[in-house]
């Protein structure tokens, strides 16, 4: 069973490597949002806070961003195999369907982890500083958690679908809601109730507050309630995938 992980695994971190342009081009969007946002409006955030570094806060929210876009798209490599006839061969290997779940999952959760990882750096050019070790390592743990929904939850979704431009449609649809409402880009609070309820059942939210609480002290529902809430979904959104894709039919 860990041998098969690991091929899957395996397989599509060198179809990450391997594709450079993939790798430079995903961090476009980060460092727009940063330079943007980051400057934009860091004067505004500066004096309604009462003098709080904008970045401290955007930084997180910033690095979530990168581990959902690149997290969630790993379903593509559903639909990617399913074209070229690769899904078929691993279906009728005498392995379980979960097993190729999780390999497949590790695997689009370990490069998004690699994606947020190097957005994180690019943060400390301008300006962003993690406290501590400690601090680094607990938000590790957030980043692998949200890594982990999102790479199984678009699986799940991709198990489904044969055509991959009706996916990447779904998918834009359904990941841009899910970024802004998080509060990656704005406090949570006094927001109108509407908002603050969507806010509070989008999983990334979760995610973004329990980064922020590690890495810059800030957190709005406190840490170890977004672990328990974000833990708990990763979980539920792996058993559902792996559900679905035993249903998969080449």
């Amino acid at each position: 069973m860990i041998e098969v992980i690991y091929i899957l695994w395996l397989r599509q971190l060198k179809h990450y490597w391997r594709s450079k342009s993939r790798l430079i081009g995903s961090l476009g969007q980060p460092l727009l949002f940063m330079v943007a946002f980051g400057f934009g409006f860091g004067p505004m955030y500066t004096k309604a806070s009462g003098g709080a570094n904008y970045m401290d806060f955007l930084a997180p929210g910033i690095v979530s961003m990168s581990i959902l876009f690149t997290a969630i798209f790993s379903g593509l490599e559903v639909i990617w195999d399913r074209q070229f006839g690769f899904l078929k061969e691993t279906l009728v290997a005498p392995i379980s369907r979960t097993e190729i779940m999780v390999g497949k999952t590790l695997g689009g959760a370990t490069i998004a982890m690699i994606q947020g990882l190097i957005v994180l750096c690019l943060t400390y050019l301008l300006g962003f500083r993690v406290p501590g070790l400690a601090s680094l390592a607990l938000g590790l743990v957030f980043m692998l958690l949200i890594a982990i929904f999102f790479s199984g939850l678009g699986l799940a979704i991709a198990s489904k679908m044969k055509d991959m431009q009706g996916f990447q449609l779904i998918m834009n649809f359904l990941i841009m809601p899910t970024f802004f409402l998080s509060g990656a880009l704005f406090p949570l609070e006094n927001l109108p109730p509407a908002i603050y309820f969507i806010s509070r059942i989008d999983p990334l939210t979760y995610g973004v507050d329990g980064m922020r609480g590690a890495l810059a002290g800030m957190s709005t529902f406190g840490i170890y309630s977004d672990f328990a809430t974000l833990g708990t979904l990763s979980v539920l959104v792996c058993i559902v995938g792996a559900f679905l894709f035993s249903k998969v039919e080449a």
